[in-house]
């Protein structure tokens, strides 16, 4: 519904901790603010992320936003699961989570979404984190896939079918399992996190956008700062550790945003969610304020001269569509 959704990392106290009422703040700001697509996830924050949003969602007119889970996952009560191994969360609830893409699984998960979110619905389930780059799988990812090929895809299309869902897809950090879903099943959108910013874009735009549009499929853009790194936050994609060539491209842009007058987090934002087949980007919002900025970077006006610079000094792509 809208272009600019919220993501819900940081509702799950991802990378560092925020309080009820700050994200609760966040979530109704970014209602206030015009926006109707919120996405989350039982991994994160270990449901904590989806109790919070769920706290303000569940007040407002259902029908008016879009709201997004994942698929993975299942949470178990565990006392001694603190979040010590879990560098990403603070201060998260004390569970543990077992990966589950079986048909059941998906069920029990979808089913313990709703009651988390307090919602009777999910417009949108994505399976979540098959993916080389998860650390827990690697190259197992696709045994992992192989369950999901088997049991959450159709399982997901069941739910599809008796309008407890209205759609699912993939939420993954690189191409090659959202690519291999559509091969092997019918996804109506896929998550792609990670692959399409204005740092690093040529690879989505080769090979993913051009299968979702045969496939009549949309895009949701996850992480279109980079997990903080184009607002100047010191890590990239989800790890501290920060690329060469990335760090020298930041540095250029914001050079060239500098000359311009231009605020290089609302010329990434715009810039992922410029491409057609791009559904929404979804940054994610710690406090209000946040919530405010993301909202608005999309009213705000950027020169043409902008993107000619950045193409003239090859850091976009000339096939990359850019705002009008």
């Amino acid at each position: 519904m809208t272009r600019i959704g919220m993501g819900g990392v940081a509702a799950g106290n991802g990378f560092f901790p925020a309080t009820d009422a700050e994200i609760r703040a966040a979530v109704q700001a970014s209602w206030d603010a015009g926006v109707r697509y919120f996405d989350t996830s039982p991994w994160y924050g270990l449901g904590l992320s989806e109790r919070r949003m769920g706290s303000v969602l569940h007040g407002l007119p259902r029908q008016q936003f879009t709201l997004s889970t994942k698929v993975g996952r299942l949470l178990h009560p565990s006392a001694a699961a603190d979040g010590t191994d879990l560098a990403m969360w603070h201060d998260i609830p004390p569970f543990r989570h077992q990966y589950d893409y079986s048909a059941a699984g998906v069920r029990r998960s979808v089913e313990d979404s709703l009651q988390r979110l307090g919602v009777a619905q999910l417009d949108i389930v994505y399976i979540h984190d098959i993916s080389p780059d998860n650390g827990d799988m690697k190259d197992r990812w696709t045994e992992y896939f192989d369950q999901a090929k088997s049991g959450a895809m159709p399982e997901l299309t069941r739910m599809r079918e008796e309008g407890l869902i209205k759609a699912w897809g993939m939420g993954v950090n690189t191409l090659e399992p959202a690519l291999a879903a559509f091969e092997a099943a019918d996804p109506d959108i896929i998550l792609s996190a990670t692959q399409y910013s204005i740092i690093r874009h040529q690879d989505a735009l080769d090979r993913l956008f051009p299968v979702a549009r045969t496939r009549n499929a949309s895009i949701v853009v996850g992480a279109p700062l980079n997990a903080g790194f184009l607002a100047g936050r010191q890590r990239y994609d989800y790890r501290g550790a920060m690329p060469p060539d990335a760090l020298d491209k930041r540095v250029r842009m914001t050079r060239i945003a500098l000359d311009h007058d231009v605020d290089l987090r609302v010329a990434a934002l715009q810039f992922a969610s410029a491409p057609d087949v791009v559904a929404a980007a979804i940054p994610g919002a710690r406090d209000a304020t946040q919530a405010r900025q993301n909202a608005e970077a999309l009213r705000i006006s950027i020169p043409r001269e902008f993107w000619d610079a950045l193409r003239r000094d090859r850091l976009i792509a000339d096939t990359a569509p850019v705002p009008a």
